[in-house]
């Protein structure tokens, strides 16, 4: 019987499903995101970020008592070890702050007895250490590298209160707080995007998850995955007023350039995130008297979906990172910090991807992730190089 041969797909894996899953879906022809059956908007809405841990993690929303008591469990792993913080302290201030939460995130295994110890219970214990400590690490960076003193954790705090907190040194205002937690929220969980599909290929191997977690965080550092919305803050300060939007544009396309924050590799619609994060960001341009960066995000979205359909012949629409940029800016927010702002929110989207991969026996998936590739060759061509001693080379 003759081999049978399988096209090679040059895609990066795009439309091709390696694994089932339980955690997320993303239907983007519908303009749907969905954790675990909910719809997005309806979390957003509705629930804070550490009952959206609870659901990813747990795979429902919890009662009263149990959100209660998987709050406490991550206030009581918010103070992470000091050698940590005497770590951070020797590295130079100017290392960018992805590489810094790569570098010192495995240090929070120190916190933690159970590794390496079959059952689920453990590795949900791992989890929450995770989603608490690396919060505390981005904040502490932050201090840190600006010469200020590092701010303990507030107990009396949310999630997103006391992230905040330990970072500027004063609580934030309601509205703040609120559209910071709903924005963890909007982050938490993408399905097999390029850093939980890291994530998950990590954790195949068996892996602890603290190892699977770094990689992923590697993997969210590059500029077209968590570092998207970064290029979309400096976009907005190249063209720093509405009037220079068509001429930025026109230079933009002409050149083969991108409109960051505009197009995704599964929406076919604008992200439904976007749609939820441009009010919030509009409000707050308004609270910290910095209209401009959503106003021009606004028109820039227009205009360049406009332009890009008249000179490609084909619509491109908002993601995630178009309005998170001018949100987390009018925050106050270092731009250098969005990415981990991202980090701290995917974390548990990770996590319940991780406990998925070794722990989940309902969706079936690969044991270990190994494709294959089609070997083109190199300098000698797809076929053996004849090998050629050193003085006849």
């Amino acid at each position: 019987m003759d081999e049978c041969i399988l096209p090679v797909m040059n895609t990066g894996l795009r439309g091709v499903d390696v694994a089932s899953s339980k955690i997320c879906d993303v239907r983007g022809k519908e303009r749907k995101l969905i954790y675990r059956g909910f719809l997005i908007e309806d979390l957003a809405q509705n629930v804070s970020f550490e009952e959206v841990c609870f659901l990813l993690l747990y795979e429902r929303l919890p009662k009263k008592q149990e959100l209660e008591n998987f709050q406490q469990s991550l206030k009581q792993k918010r103070q992470i070890p000091e050698n940590i913080f005497s770590f951070l302290k020797i590295l130079p201030s100017d290392m960018n702050p992805m590489d810094v939460l790569q570098m010192a995130t495995p240090l929070l295994i120190q916190n933690d007895q159970t590794i390496g110890e079959p059952g689920i219970e453990n590795i949900l214990f791992s989890a929450e250490n995770l989603i608490a400590g690396i919060a505390t690490i981005t904040a502490a960076w932050e201090r840190i590298r600006n010469k200020k003193q590092v701010i303990s954790p507030d107990n009396d705090l949310s999630h997103a209160e006391n992230f905040l907190y330990m970072l500027n040194g004063k609580k934030p205002d309601a509205e703040t707080a609120h559209f910071f937690d709903t924005s963890l929220v909007l982050h938490a969980e993408h399905s097999f995007n390029a850093s939980t599909f890291t994530a998950r290929q990590v954790a195949s191997t068996r892996a602890h998850i603290y190892s699977a977690i770094a990689a992923a965080i590697g993997s969210l550092s590059g500029a077209l995955h968590g570092g998207a919305n970064v290029k979309v803050m400096k976009m907005l300060k190249e063209i720093g007023s509405v009037d220079r939007i068509d001429a930025y544009i026109n230079d933009l396309l002409n050149s083969g350039g991108l409109i960051m924050g505009l197009g995704h590799a599964v929406y076919q619609t604008d992200d439904p995130r976007a749609i939820i994060l441009a009010p919030m960001s509009k409000k707050m341009g308004q609270i910290a008297n910095q209209p401009l960066w959503y106003d021009l995000s606004r028109e820039l979205e227009k205009k360049g979906k406009t332009a890009f359909k008249a000179k490609k012949h084909k619509e491109i629409f908002s993601n995630v990172d178009f309005y998170s940029a001018s949100l987390f800016y009018a925050m106050g927010i270092t731009t250098d910090l969005f990415s981990p702002l991202f980090a701290i929110s995917r974390v548990s989207g990770w996590a319940a991807h991780v406990i998925e991969e070794q722990y989940a026996m309902a969706a079936p998936k690969p044991s270990l992730y190994r494709p294959g590739a089609e070997y083109v060759g190199d300098y000698c061509g797809p076929d053996e190089c004849v090998f050629t001693e050193m003085d006849d080379r």
